[in-house]
């Protein structure tokens, strides 16, 4: 009789490997925070927001078919940042940090075979990660101050082979087709470009004879505000008046008074100067046009005349709103 053995072996051959799914989520709020008014008309603003509303929990595949997408359609199709009256700053979506990728509002945007994929860390990955969103203001706003804000509708769409079998086969699809609502943000502040020449008395021999100087200070400050100039007593004023110095304790005394008149131009409460009593564009600012206030400067002929020398003062122009 013979005898027979079967030897019985048992394992475990993977048939497929799969990649968790993608995921639509809550956005963060894209905030470029405060920017004076100068800023936002002269100067490019940055934003951005590291979760645009999708997340892939895990490696997407490395390679992606042609019939693979990763899509986004922003909408509305046109505005921008809308302000309590009414002014509006247009800002671009960009899907980089390097900003070299436009996102058209009301045009879907494929991710997938862009190499954005990839730089973002969705591809071969093992950690989740959340798309981000770059935007970036345009130049030329010129806007009143206050809070800028736009809610923007951002739709996902992704369909793409999440699991391979033998052969390389597709053997499972992730799909989805999501919506998130983005919040995007601006403050514009109240800020103003000033213009202050220096005052020059000149030469003379005794404070007499020292001319009266006729000038002008020019203000140019964000639509729409009300402000007031006020200039204060300088570095050594007493009684009531301000007073160039020399350094040695020689004195000349000297005045700064409202356009063409005797009115003391000063810092607090009535010496004041409201943007509407400007000699040019009297009113509210317009942010772009100056207003432009004239004064007169004056030596003081009721005082003695000091020993001969250099005489300084600096007086400084502050502007309310």
């Amino acid at each position: 009789m013979r005898r027979f053995a079967w030897l019985l072996l048992s394992g475990c051959l993977p048939l497929t490997s799969a990649w968790s799914a993608c995921e639509s989520i809550a956005t963060a709020p894209a905030n470029f925070g405060d920017v004076p008014s100068t800023g936002v008309r002269s100067t490019a603003q940055s934003a951005s927001t590291l979760n645009a509303g999708l997340r892939c929990t895990g490696a997407v595949l490395s390679v992606l078919a042609s019939t693979d997408r990763f899509q986004l359609t922003v909408t509305p199709s046109s505005g921008g940042l809308v302000g309590p009256s009414g002014d509006v700053i247009g800002y671009t979506l960009f899907a980089d940090s390097a900003r070299s990728f436009p996102i058209t509002r009301g045009v879907t945007f494929e991710y997938a075979r862009t190499g954005l994929l990839e730089a973002l860390g969705l591809l071969n990955g093992s950690t989740p990660k959340s798309v981000p969103l770059y935007l970036r203001t345009v130049v030329g706003s010129n806007v009143a101050a206050g809070l800028y804000q736009e809610t923007l509708t951002l739709a996902w769409n992704w369909n793409y082979c999440s699991a391979i079998g033998i052969g390389n086969l597709c053997t499972g699809r992730d799909t989805g087709a999501r919506s998130q609502q983005l919040t995007v943000s601006l403050r514009v502040t109240n800020d103003c470009q000033i213009v202050a020449p220096a005052v020059s008395f000149g030469s003379a021999p005794v404070v007499g004879e020292f001319a009266t100087v006729r000038q002008s200070i020019s203000v140019a400050c964000t639509k729409g505000s009300n402000y007031s100039v006020g200039l204060d007593d300088g570095l050594a004023a007493a009684g009531g008046r301000r007073r160039m110095a020399n350094g040695a304790g020689g004195f000349i005394a000297y005045d700064l008074y409202k356009g063409a008149s005797t009115l003391r131009w000063g810092n607090q409460g009535a010496a004041r100067r409201a943007s509407g009593e400007a000699e040019v564009n009297g009113g509210v600012g317009t942010g772009i046009g100056s207003q432009v206030f004239n004064y007169n400067a004056k030596v003081y002929t009721d005082q003695a005349t000091p020993p001969e020398g250099r005489y300084r003062d600096s007086v400084v122009l502050d502007v309310q709103f």
